[in-house]
């Protein structure tokens, strides 16, 4: 009988030291601390104009080409003597050089400008927060935009959330696959912890499920 004890004892260490070791393969990294306010604040890329972008396009000295448009879900926009020019996926200045040049058939040396006014973005450049949230939403990603930042826009955690079980999925260009970060929402939000509030980056993906509890 003390045998029997013996055995089943060392059989529940070696699976729990099994399960350990499993578990520690499978732990998601944490991204480094940032810190609320920048130290210094640096322009972001070039912003990409996306679907459902509102831009105003100026035509000097032709005010009857001059217009405000959204793009449409096709990722085109129409505007006077010009039908479906493709704008997703061009700078505002690469748009405004390939207005320029459809134009210079109509009228001689025009001179075009492309502003941006509510801005959509490309799903690279959102950062998309799903699951447990008050409202999920894809948000247009800001220089040195923080989770914190992320988790204010969509009203924080709902009562159902599991913050620390978050986790952050990120595009590596370097190896052309995902990566999944740990997040400690709840210690960040609840528990007002500075060290769980990390920088995000353009096309970041914030997932958060619901307890089980």
């Amino acid at each position: 009988m003390a045998g029997s004890g013996r055995f089943k004892a060392a059989a529940t260490l070696a699976l729990a030291a099994l399960l350990s070791a499993c578990g520690g393969q499978g732990a998601r990294p944490e991204l480094p601390a940032a810190g609320f306010v920048g130290a210094k604040q640096a322009p972001s890329d070039e912003y990409v104009i996306g679907p459902l972008d509102q831009l105003s396009i100026f035509v000097w000295r032709n005010p009857e080409l001059t217009t405000k448009v959204q793009v449409r879900p096709d990722g085109r926009i129409t505007t006077p003597l010009i039908n479906d020019m493709p704008a997703v996926g061009k700078t505002p200045a690469m748009l405004a050089d390939d207005l320029k040049l459809a134009l210079s058939e109509f009228i001689k040396d025009p001179i075009v400008s492309v502003i941006v006014e509510n801005f959509s973005g490309t799903f690279a450049q959102q950062v998309r927060v799903v699951g447990a949230t008050e409202k999920p939403a894809s948000l247009p990603y800001r220089a040195n935009m923080s989770i914190l930042d992320a988790m204010i826009a969509v009203g924080g955690l709902n009562e159902f959330a599991a913050g620390n079980r978050a986790r952050l999925v990120r595009y590596d260009p370097q190896t052309g696959k995902q990566r999944e970060y740990k997040l400690r929402l709840s210690d960040l939000l609840k528990s007002g912890d500075t060290s769980a509030n990390v920088r995000l980056e353009p096309g970041d993906v914030i997932i958060i499920p619901q307890s089980m509890f």
